[in-house]
Parts: C-alpha cells; structure tokens; sequence
C-alpha cells in the first residue's frame, strides 16, 4: 500500500531510504532507554536534511518549508519519532527571516555542517504557560551585554542543541502586551544556564531552565529590541505547519498498519477486515488524514510565499492532530490486546503522538485563535 505519496516522489524516496536504516527495533530500544537517537540525528544531518532551510550559500539545501514538512512526514510516516529534531527546521525561521547578515554568516554555515544545532526555543515559562505575553524572564543590557535572569519551562532538546532561542522581556508590560519582547540567539554551554530534565509520558527530551545572571552579547540580538513576540511568530507558524505534517505521516503510518492488520488477522475463520465494524473506522480516519494534507499545503504554501498564514498553520496543526489521534486510536482499537504490545510499535506512536493535541499549542487556544481573528467573536479571555 502507498497512500498518498505522488508529490515530491524524489524527496520521499531520499528521504524514506535513510529512514529504513533505522528500523522497528531502533526505535523500541531507543524508548525503552528513553535515550536520544543520536545515530539517528547525526545521519539526518550528514545528508542535509536538518538543514534544509537553509540557502546553499550557507551550505544548506535551500528547500522550502513545503519540502521540510515532506522530511518530517517521511520520519514519523517511517515509524520514526521526529520530535528529536524537528525543533531545528523551526527554529531556524526566526533568524533566517530576521537574523542580521552577520549572523547569518557567523551561525549558518556551523548549523549547516552539523558543527551546530539550534534545536531549542526558550520560551514557555511555569507561570506564564501559551499566554507568552506574561513571561516574567528579563533581559538587562550592560554595556555590550544583555544580563538574563528567569526560568523557562518545556524547553526541548536544549541537552543535544549547541544554540537556543531565548525570548526575554527588555521592557517593562505596557498597554501594547506583545511589546517589550527581544528575541536572542544563545549559546548553551553559557554560564548561567541551569538544565532540570522533565521526565514525561513520551521519550521527549524536554527540560526547566533555571537563568541566573546569563550574560549575551549584545551582537546576539534577533532583529530590533522589543519587537521579539513578531519575530518568534516566524518560527511558531513554521512549528505549527511541521507539526501537522509529522501528526498526516503518523496517522497515515496509523491507517497502513491497521489495513494491514486487518488483512493478515483471521479470528472465528475469516480476515478481521472482512468486518464493516474494522473497515469503516479505517475508511473515516483515513478521510480526515486526507482532508488535513490539504490544509498543510496551503499553510505552507502561504508561509513560502511570505503571506500572512497564522489561521491556516493553526488550522493545519489543529485537524492534523485531531485526524492523526483518531486514526491511532483506530489502530490500537484494531490490534486488539497486541496493539499494547511493544513489539507491535502501536502503544508507542500511540503515546508520541497523543503529545500533540496538547503542544506545542493546545486545541483550545488555536479554536479561541480562530473564533476571535477569523470569525470576529469577542476575545475570551
């Protein structure tokens, strides 16, 4: 069975070729160590898929971020888990679109080759939680450094990322609340950064950042000083785009492993997917997989053509995840008693993909996004 695999025919093949190295048992024992898959990672890497947004005059590949959504629904559609590096083809929207030329020429061409990864975004903080215009982190400037002191919270792959970047508040709250943000690029080996893993429900490297008197050159500022809420929404837009099409490679892994199922399982004489009871379920969660592809090539389309795309990457994110926990809760449902077996991988791409009704943005928060600047309801809260 090949759903849905006519567009970029040559990317899906590169791309689903490497993945095929790193097979069902590479995965099992990577969760059950809740380890990081550096192999993984490191061979993404060599044959410049982590950075494929990055122009080739830098050393990147110099795709579209139509095409990295490709990458990442290859990876999870593989039976891989793309939360390890999805974080680099996001995060690097921010300072590719508003980084300064001689950032670009500093750090770039590092990420490129792999001396480097920029894979966290510090910007989540305990009290604040999606309401980012409450972060409390501050940010000083003293001369020709900026003095950082906070704590953020649900800051991803900070342990395997060389850079991070960090939103902090340079300016007191006014009546304009997404004024007053700055956008820095940091190094984390800095002093002044102190890393708490959070253990969780999925092997997602994830962490509390404690930020005591962190000192950053003030070169290593984004774009203009309080301006730093529009320039992460670069990189959340692209997040929200690459997430739904991670969630369409794990419902379309969801909706081929259940068909397959289906076939090969004989219980009371007969192949379980000769029952309308196992066929319809399938049938409807691969219609809503299909029905959210659609509105991932808009989003990106949109966001590649430097149009506004806020609604459609919410959108995109929103049915993705909602198609993709649907078609995993079919496949489980299918399995029976083996869809809880490790060996079968279900009950882990189960768990991994639950994450993303819940992030990176809730579905509460991207329905109150669309009511309110689509639908011109009154704001809620």
């Amino acid at each position: 069975m090949n759903l849905a695999r006519d567009d970029f025919p040559e990317l899906r093949e590169a791309v689903a070729a490497l993945c095929k190295g790193f097979d069902s048992a590479y995965w099992q024992q990577i969760d059950e160590k809740r380890a990081y898959p550096e192999k993984f990672v490191e061979a993404l890497t060599k044959a410049g898929w982590m950075s494929a947004l990055i122009p080739e005059e830098f050393g990147g590949s110099g795709l579209s971020l139509t095409e990295a959504t490709v990458i990442m629904e290859e990876v999870t559609r593989s039976g891989g888990n793309a939360g390890c590096c999805h974080g680099q083809m996001y995060n690097m929207n921010t300072l590719l679109r508003n980084g300064s030329p001689s950032q670009k020429k500093k750090y770039l061409p590092k990420i490129a080759s792999g001396e480097l990864r920029l894979q966290a975004m510090g910007v989540t903080e305990p009290g604040a939680g999606t309401d980012t215009t409450k972060i409390k982190t501050f940010a000083v400037k003293k001369g020709d450094r900026y003095v950082v002191n906070g704590q953020k919270v649900w800051t991803s792959r900070l342990q395997h990322s060389e850079l991070m970047i960090l939103l902090a508040r340079t300016a007191a709250p006014s009546a304009k609340k997404t004024e007053g943000m700055s956008v820095f690029l940091v190094e984390t080996k800095s002093k002044g950064l102190e890393v708490k893993p959070i253990r969780n429900m999925v092997n997602h490297e994830t962490n509390q950042v404690f930020i005591d008197n962190l000192e950053i050159p003030v070169e290593n500022l984004i774009g203009e000083e309080g301006k730093g809420f529009r320039y992460i929404l670069d990189g959340l837009n692209a997040e929200r785009i690459l997430i739904a099409a991670e969630c369409i490679g794990d419902g379309y892994w969801f909706i081929e492993k259940s068909t397959n199922y289906a076939k090969d399982r004989v219980v009371f004489d007969r192949p379980i997917g000769l029952n309308q009871g196992i066929q319809f379920p399938i049938a409807e969660a691969y219609m809503e997989i299909e029905a959210a592809n659609l509105m991932r090539y808009k989003a990106a389309s949109l966001f590649d053509s430097h149009k506004p795309c806020g609604a459609e990457a919410n959108m995109a994110k929103h049915l993705a995840a909602k198609a993709s926990w649907e078609a995993a809760n079919v496949c489980l449902q299918t399995h029976g008693g083996f869809g809880f077996a490790a060996e079968y991988d279900v009950e882990r791409k189960f768990r991994e993909n639950r994450l993303y009704l819940v992030a990176p943005i809730s579905t509460n928060l991207i329905l109150s996004y669309l009511a309110e600047h689509v639908l011109g309801l009154p704001r809620s809260f």
